[in-house]
């Protein structure tokens, strides 16, 4: 199975706790909000700046009701599009009030690699209706028996941004069901406490410090190899994100953001 590349380093930065409630009120992010992170490639003992991924949410009408319009964009540099070309497109609709997810939309080209996923959510019926396609693959039409709390790639951050995390302990697991190419993944991240960092441009943040498991795909292998940190405040922005990846290692920074619901209480004044 091939999972995203590039907006994959962000989308599995906060997986969220199916254990308690599956779904929350939005009281993180602004209609409007454009966060915006920079991914840097490292290549024997250099780092270098690869390509660029993005994040905008937006308020809108979903099947004649209030809903949340979230578009997730990962691309590549050009000069990096012959070594790896990226060129990824998320978006998903949810609920306004309870930030359940309504549709969920995926178009990758990575690496000559193609794949359209395209899933609608009847919570009522407790089913999803899947269009998937890749390379490899012709276009299947299918209806799944929704696993409880599932959730896409999108709605689990969304939904995870929303959580309280003083509520967890050292090393505590957090899980989520996710649904991607058409199954259902348990996965989790775990807990590791506060702390400090610094990011390129010497800006300090205090942070939410997390350990992601994740799912083999075309970058990654099986298991807790990504580390994540997001802001301690009422923004829960990811700051930092490394990886090791199948070759070589993957760092994310945030670099700008505007339109956020909560001034960035996280950052260090000087």
């Amino acid at each position: 199975m091939r999972i995203p590349a590039v907006v994959i380093i962000v989308f599995f930065l906060m997986l969220g706790n199916a254990s308690a409630q599956c779904f929350a009120t939005n009281n993180t992010f602004n209609d409007g909000e454009d966060i915006n992170f920079i991914v840097w490639y490292k290549l024997g003992p250099v780092w270098l700046e690869a390509g660029k991924v993005r994040f905008i949410a937006d308020s809108t009408v979903y099947n004649g009701k209030p809903a949340w319009h979230i578009k997730s964009f990962g691309t590549s540099y050009e000069n990096w599009d012959s070594f790896f070309k990226v060129r990824d497109l998320y978006e998903v609709y949810t609920e306004q009030d309870m930030l359940r997810p309504l549709e969920f939309t995926r178009q990758n080209y990575e690496a000559g690699w193609t794949v359209f996923e395209q899933y609608k959510f009847d919570h009522k019926k407790q089913v999803v209706y899947s269009i998937t396609e890749n390379s490899d693959k012709k276009r299947t039409y299918d209806t799944l028996a929704m696993k409880p709390c599932t959730h896409d790639l999108l709605s689990a951050i969304i939904y995870t941004r929303n959580l309280d995390y003083t509520k967890y302990t050292i090393n505590q697991k957090i899980p989520v069901m996710t649904i991607i190419d058409a199954g259902f993944y348990p996965l989790y991240l775990r807990y590791l406490g506060k702390e400090q960092i610094e990011d390129r441009d010497g800006n300090k943040y205090k942070c939410i410090k997390l350990k992601v498991m994740l799912v083999s795909g075309t970058m990654f292998n099986a298991g807790e190899n990504m580390t994540v940190w997001v802001t301690d405040d009422g923004n829960h922005i990811p700051v930092l994100i490394e990886a090791d990846i199948l070759v070589g290692s993957i760092k994310a920074y945030l670099s700008t953001y505007k339109n956020i619901r909560f001034p960035m209480d996280a950052k260090v004044k000087n």
